[in-house]
Parts: structure tokens; sequence; C-alpha cells
């Protein structure tokens, strides 16, 4: 699906990617992880065709991404951007519908009714009663449900979500989750999420993909990324890495200093 070659990227002349090499499988859910500045970002918009890598090759298919025509590109991958969708003067419905614009003709119109995608998409986030709602009356966490719905409503093979579970509680953190991990599973999706909560990214994601200070520090399922020599020499902290008790995940305890010997 994606094969990265020396990728290279500076940021306001800062070497942000320095020479990552990755190549990552179709129908699988990766999680994007590393410390804050690590790159993690940089790297999704680098995957979604918004910028270009400075030095290197960036392959989607065996094609560089920054060459495949944007509204080609849309029906190929889906995005959901950092922060969700802004408070426009739209209405969650009416938000969520604009994912069908990569199959619609310069009239706004497509060969066959989006209506019942676009209330599936609606019920799956929880959003059926609040979806004649303008965005500018929704929450953070609404406005982030109604950026997913848009996306899973665009029916691409591969999708990109940039810190998903921003501005949602563990509630609707592990639900949104799930249905991302229900219909990756259920349509054989490509997902690649940027996360920061490791203990989610742990449970969710087949393979993990470590950045930090501009290279990948470790890249492989969780149980082989999350040990706590990792955790200790990446994010500088002391941690206890526990089997979950309902499956293989490794999950991380936390050790303040005032625990440590």
């Amino acid at each position: 699906m994606f094969e990265a070659r020396d990728v290279v990227k500076e940021v306001h002349r800062r070497t942000v990617l320095n020479g990552i090499s990755f190549s990552f499988q179709a129908g699988r859910l990766y999680g994007i992880i590393g410390p804050n500045g690590a790159g993690k970002s940089t790297l999704l918009k680098l995957l979604s065709g918004v910028s270009s890598p400075d030095g290197g090759q960036l392959l989607m298919e065996g094609e560089p991404v920054g060459g495949i025509p944007r509204k080609r590109l849309a029906r190929r991958l889906a995005v959901l951007q950092q922060g969700g969708l802004p408070p426009a003067g739209f209405t969650v419905r009416e938000a969520v519908a604009m994912g069908r614009y990569p199959y619609q003709n310069w009239l706004g119109d497509e060969r066959e009714d989006a209506g019942p995608m676009i209330e599936e998409a609606l019920r799956a986030m929880g959003l059926a009663d609040l979806q004649h709602r303008p965005l500018d009356r929704l929450s953070g966490g609404e406005r982030q449900r109604a950026a997913l719905a848009k996306v899973f409503v665009q029916e691409t093979g591969v999708i990109l979500l940039d810190e998903p579970t921003t501005h949602l509680d563990i509630g609707y953190q592990v639900q949104l989750m799930d249905t991302v991990r229900s219909w990756q599973k259920e349509k054989g999706l490509s997902v690649i999420a940027v996360l920061h909560e490791l203990n989610l990214a742990a449970m969710y994601c087949d393979e993990l993909l470590l950045l930090h200070q501009g290279r990948i520090a470790a890249f492989g399922p969780p149980e082989q990324v999350l040990t706590a020599g990792i955790i200790r020499d990446v994010y500088g902290t002391e941690a206890i890495v526990v089997r979950h008790p309902r499956g293989k995940a490794p999950q991380m305890m936390l050790v303040p200093g005032s625990l440590l010997p």
C-alpha cells in the first residue's frame, strides 16, 4: 500500500523526518506514535499528499503520492485532520454528506443515492438525533465524531486519522476506536492513525511505528514496540508493562518518581 524510501522532510528549516523507510501493507490498522515533535502529523501529511518529501520517495501502490491527482487520490484515501470539523454554518448531516464529493459531478450529483450510507455513518457515530443541528452548536467531541462519519462515507480503501480521539472522553474514545476497528475488518480497510494514548494504540493496532527525533525507534506488533526499555529510552519515563487481562495487548502503568527505588 505505502512504501517510504529514505524519506526526509524539513519544516521551518528543521529536519523533522530524517531518512525513514518502512512499508505499510493493505488491510491492516497501523498506529503512528511518539513524543511531541517526533514528526507524527508531518508523516501523516506526507501520506495524504498534502505535502511532499524533501528527499527520498513515498509511494502508494508504486506511484508517488504527490503525483496522484487530488480527486483521484480522494477516491483512494480519506483523512481525518487533527481537530475534526470547524464549527462552520452547516448541519451535521450536510457536513457528513460532503464526504461524497469525490464521486459527484460538477452539479453535485452522483449515480446512486448516498442517503442510506450517510444514515449508517450517523448511527454508528451516535449522531442520528443530532443530524439537523448546526455544527457550531456541537461540542468538540461531537464535531470529532461528525468528522469521522464524513470520512467513512467517503468510501475509500485507506483512512488516515490524525489523533482521532482528541476531545473525546474515555467512553467515546472506546466507541470511536471500536467503530474504526469494526469497519476496518468488515470492509478490509487500511487504517493509519496518529495516536497519543499508548494503551489505546496497543489494544487496537496491528502494528505500531514509533518515531523519535525524526527516525524510526521501533516498528512492529505492539508487544515488541511497547516495552519498558523502549518507553524509557524514547519517552524518558519509567513504566511497568503488563498484558491486558482480556487479551495480549501490552498496557503501561507509569511509575511516578516518588515510587522509584
